[in-house]
This record gives C-alpha cells, structure tokens and sequence, in this order.
C-alpha cells in the first residue's frame, strides 16, 4: 500500500511501548536459582525482584528502589540461601525478607541506602544523610542482627564525609574494604580514586585517575577499571601504598563509562583468573579475558551473546556469567551463560524481534564543525507500506541525557513506534558522549550548549544532505540534559521544524541553584564555575534567548522532578505563551526525573505522536 509518510498502518501502539521489555534493576545468582530485578511500569514503575523458577520474590506493595545521589542503584541483593535485602523505595531503609516471611527493617529511618552488596556473609551499602549541613555520605556495614533499625549508630562507618562513594569491595580475609570516592566539587568521571580502608581505621590511596569497580583478586591484590590513556580498561595493582597499577588486557575501547548508577558492573572475575568484561566502542561486546595469557590478542575471546547495547555483567559464580542488555534484533533481557561449556541461556526477555518491523539501527558517522559526530539511524520500514516515490521521510533526531551518557544502537520497540508509521528516528552521540574514548568525551568540557548543538545539527543537516529525510520535517527530541540541547537547537533556529523536550533544562543559574547534590557541580566542567562564569550561563541558556524560537514546542515535565524541577519546563512555556509559540505543556502527577508510570509513558507516545501529525501535516491512522 501506498501511503504518505507518518501515516502508516502500524501494530505499535503505546500501550506496547509501556509494555515493551522491562528494565533489569540488577540480577544474582541465588544457589541454584537466578534473581533479577524488574521495573513494573502496570504498577506505577515499582521494582520487584523475580526468581528464574517463576516466583515473585518481592511482592507488592515493596518496591526495590535506591534514591542514593538521586539516580540511585544497587537497591537489592541476596545471599545463596534465598534471603533478600532490599532498599523499599517508600520509606528508603533496608529491609530484610526471608523465604516465606515477611519484610524486617534493619535500618532506621532518617538516611538512605544504596549500592548493596552481600560479600563474605557482610551486608556493604552507601549510606547518605540528607538531614546534615552539609550532606553526609559514606561506606557503611550494615548489621544483620536487626539492632540498628532502632539505633541508627550501630550501623558501622567504614569510610566517610561530604564527598562521594561507591563500590565498596571486602578482602577475601574481610580485614580490608577498597571503594571509589570523588569529590564534592567534580564527577566521577572527572577524577575518582580508589582507596583502601584498613583494620585500624586508616585510609590508603591508591590514587587512580577516574576509578571503577574495585574487586579483589586475592588479600594483597585488586582488579579495577581506570581511564590515565584515554579508555577505560581493566588494571590490577597491589593492594599497598605507593604500588603501581600493571594493565589487563588493553583495549582500544571502553570497560567502564558514566557512575550515575550506584551497583554499575562493567566485568566480573571468575574463579579460575578469568575476567568476563564488556567493551564498548560506539556498541558494546562481551568478552572473555584471561590475564594469564601471554599474548594480549590471544586472551580476548568474544562471548556468543546478542546484546550490543546497554550491557552490565550483573554476576559471576562458579562458570557462570551473568548478562543483561539490548541487542540488534532482540528485545531487552538476561542471559546466563557457562564459559565452562559456552552453554547460553536466556533468563527473561531477549526474545528475537521482527525484524520485517525493527529496523537494524545502521552506524553514521556526520562531519561536525568540532570533529566527526557519530550516530545511529533507524529508517521508516514496514512490510505493507511504502511512501510516494517523490517524498522523503520525516524523522526525528533524538538526544540522550547525561550528557555523560551513551546509545549503542539496540533494538527498541519505542523506535519501532515511529519506524512503523514512516517517522525516521536518528540517535546522536554529540561530542560529550561516553563510548568513544575520552578525547571524545571531554569535547563538551566548558562547551555544553555550543558542541552538543553543533553535532546535532551537523547529524541533521548530514541526513537530508545524504536525501535519507526531509529538510523541511526534522524534529529534535530529548531528556533532562538532552532538552537542554533540543532547547538550544531551537534557539540557535534553522535546522529543526519542532521540539519536544521532556524535563529539560531552560535556565542554568536556576539549575545551579536548585539541582541535588550529586551534580551540584557538574555544571563547573561543562560550562564554567560561579560566579565568575555567570555571563556565559545566562548566554548559554535557552530561557535568555527564548524570542529566537519560532517552531512548534512540546513540553513533558514530572511533577516530583527534584533533578530539573517543573519550574524550568514552565518558565520555557510561559516565554512561549508570552508571543504567541504554539507549543503544549503536560505536567505528569507522580513522575520524577524519567518516565516509570504505564500510563504516564502511554499518554507521553500518543501525546507525541499527535503533535508531530499536526507539525509535519501527517495523520497517523490510530
């Protein structure tokens, strides 16, 4: 059937997007059995806990959900024996829940938790205190008897103060605790050390450029990621002051990315030496390392797995290696595999999609005014239509958040709603990006606003140089940090007929002033420190510039958004009103920073849809 662009006869609807593959919160191996954690969005995006025999571990109304530096992570563990300990999202203390039995508290109320982790038969968390000034953090123990549910000091602090933490690993012998910590005054990302907390107290560092993951490989040795040549890639260092790091394996590409999640897991460490560990360069690998070998190239091995996106090593035990992600053709999901015998087995999800309906996401590489841009397309397809022969298609260029963040190009049903109507969708990594190195990366220090808007219009402009889509019909689309570029895309003009930015950022002094801590300074890399950059934050931000947008703008915005609060979203759609811009403002009851409600994520696709329809002149048939 011939049809106009957009207006294609689709199976995707929104419902199907709120219902596409869950995302894995974490995953285990539990004695015999696999446990993930699994966002429930039919349930207002409450994180239960499954079991590989069926059986919900976690029932409602618990949710397993961290809110430690906002992002959260690491908000559940077990221990082999079926036991799990969970941080409930209502009230943020850990919790205890036997086979069986019903929810204990083991921490009293006040502080949060996340980042759990069970090792050696001790219960390791990051504990942050929003009640002190300034904000406390720190590497805690947790004990298992249930006393500090009522005294809060009978939780041990291992190590603490108003920096950051995260990755806490105990010794073999349980006598020592290596973790990750930053300064207030930066990102992880930026400089983060690994340190050492011995049994009389004291703290041994050992220094690091921006450290990840820290693991023991026996008492007096550690495995961790680190990042001084430009990539992150797996070293080993004795555990001593003064010691030198020795490299594992170097790689032109990246084990290790963004610590915006408490729990992030990049590799795993077998028991026999061997290292299962991802690598990313634009898409992501699973490999198989074996530090003992000579050879550099001979200790690599590609493990056979489908997922090419989003990929986390969850667990290690014995030979088996877990593994959630995304793949090209196959929906999100968890698989086990045994490097004993190369056996796979997928856990939940990853089924294989369609691929008459989901378009394989094509790597493009645009030329920018900063250097090569690099993204991925995903053109219109659907078996039963085609467009008229004179027409080009409609897309939409979308913008991650972060900005230190990535997309790899994986399969997605949210795509797929656009793909299957004749509505091209482009994912750029702009400069600033995680994946590609850190040259790559550190392209937006002091630049956010200028190269990010720089790429994404260079992308644009590329497509329809290339004839792949309409000038006259490109939209931009992005959250959080990624509507702070679709803003600024529109106040720069000449690229982009539409907008919608979903929480974004309009104003920079009002950010700076009213963000969390966790990136209370992320703002001094990216565009310069305060006050003596105050001029540059009020040129760069789209809110002192907002007469210069002249295209249609849709706002999404959550109510409880404590990252980029509704403020930002509104003063954007009162400059708008004020002459007249068509544009639409929906303010979502219940949502903080990102989506998580069914119906929420529903009512954001359809609203979407039709706003594009009524910008580019197509009807869509639903």
């Amino acid at each position: 059937m011939t049809s106009p662009y957009g207006s294609w006869s689709s199976p995707f609807t929104a419902s199907d997007v709120a219902r596409s593959a869950p995302r894995i919160d974490g995953a285990r191996i539990v004695g015999e059995e696999i446990w993930w954690g699994e966002g429930v969005a039919s349930e207002g995006g409450r994180v239960t806990v499954r079991s590989s025999t069926g059986e919900e571990i976690l029932p409602a109304p618990w949710g397993a959900r961290s809110r430690v530096h906002e992002y959260g992570g690491g908000g559940w563990t077990a221990d082999a024996d079926g036991t799990l300990y969970f941080v409930d999202v209502a009230d943020r203390r850990v919790h205890r829940l036997r086979r069986g039995g019903v929810p204990e508290p083991l921490t009293s109320s006040g502080p949060q938790f996340g980042g759990l982790t069970l090792q050696h038969g001790r219960l390791l968390a990051v504990r942050e205190d929003l009640r002190a000034s300034p904000h406390q953090r720190a590497i805690v123990e947790i004990p298992l008897d249930g006393s500090a549910a009522t005294e809060e000091s009978r939780v041990r602090v291992i190590a603490g103060g108003s920096d950051f933490f995260a990755h806490p690993a105990l010794s073999p012998d349980g006598s020592r605790v290596a973790f990750v910590t930053w300064s207030s005054e930066q990102m992880p990302w930026e400089g983060a050390r690994l340190v050492i907390a011995e049994p009389d107290g004291a703290l041994t560092d050992l220094g690091a450029d921006t450290a990840l993951q820290p693991t023991w490989s026996a008492d007096d040795e550690l495995l961790f990621l680190d990042n001084p040549t430009g990539r992150w890639n797996l070293y080993r260092i004795p555990a001593q002051a003064g010691a030198r790091p020795e490299s594992v394996a170097a790689a032109d590409a990246d084990t290790g990315g963004g610590l915006w999640v408490l729990g992030t897991r990049w590799y795993g460490a077998l028991d026999d030496g061997r290292i299962a560990a991802i690598l990313t360069n634009g898409t992501d690998e699973l490999v198989l390392i074996d530090p003992r070998a000579s050879d550099t190239a001979a200790s690599v091995h590609p493990l056979d797995l489908p997922v090419t996106g989003e990929a986390s090593i969850d667990d290690v035990s014995g030979t088996w290696v877990l593994v959630s992600g995304a793949g090209a053709d196959v929906e999100r999901g968890l698989w086990c595999v045994d490097v004993a015998d190369g056996t796979i087995v997928t856990v939940t999800g990853g089924a294989p999609l369609d691929t008459d309906w989901y378009p394989q996401a094509r790597q493009v590489t645009f030329a920018g005014p900063n250097g090569d841009v690099h993204a991925f397309d995903y053109p219109p397809q659907n078996p039963n239509e085609t467009a008229p022969a004179d027409e080009l298609p409609p897309y939409i260029v979308m913008v991650h958040g972060g900005p230190t963040a990535h997309v790899s190009g994986a399969a997605s049903t949210a795509y797929a709603y656009w793909t299957g109507r004749g509505v091209g969708v482009l994912d750029v990594n702009y400069g600033g990006s995680t994946g590609y190195g850190r040259e790559y990366r550190e392209r937006l220090n002091g630049q956010w606003g200028v190269v990010d808007v720089d790429d994404v219009i260079a992308a644009a402009r590329g497509l329809a140089g290339a004839g792949m889509a309409d000038p006259a019909r490109i939209a931009i689309r992005g959250g959080s940090a990624g509507g702070w570029t679709v803003l600024s895309a529109l106040v720069r003009g000449g690229a982009f007929a539409a907008g919608i930015s979903r929480y974004g950022v309009a104003d920079l002094r009002m950010l700076a002033a009213d963000t969390h801590d966790f990136e209370k300074n992320y703002l001094t890399g990216l565009v310069g420190p305060l006050p003596e950059a105050e001029a540059v934050y009020v040129e760069r931000s789209p809110l002192t510039h907002s007469e210069r947008i002249d295209v249609p703008v849709l706002l999404l915005q959550g109510a409880d958004d404590l990252v980029v609060p509704p403020s930002q979203s509104e003063a954007i759609r009162d400059a708008l009103a004020a002459r007249g811009i068509p544009h639409e403002y929906v303010l979502y009851q219940g949502e903080g920073h990102g989506f998580r409600r069914a119906e929420t994520i529903i009512s954001a696709a359809q609203t979407e849809l039709r706003f594009l329809g009524e910008v580019f002149g197509f009807e869509p048939k639903d």
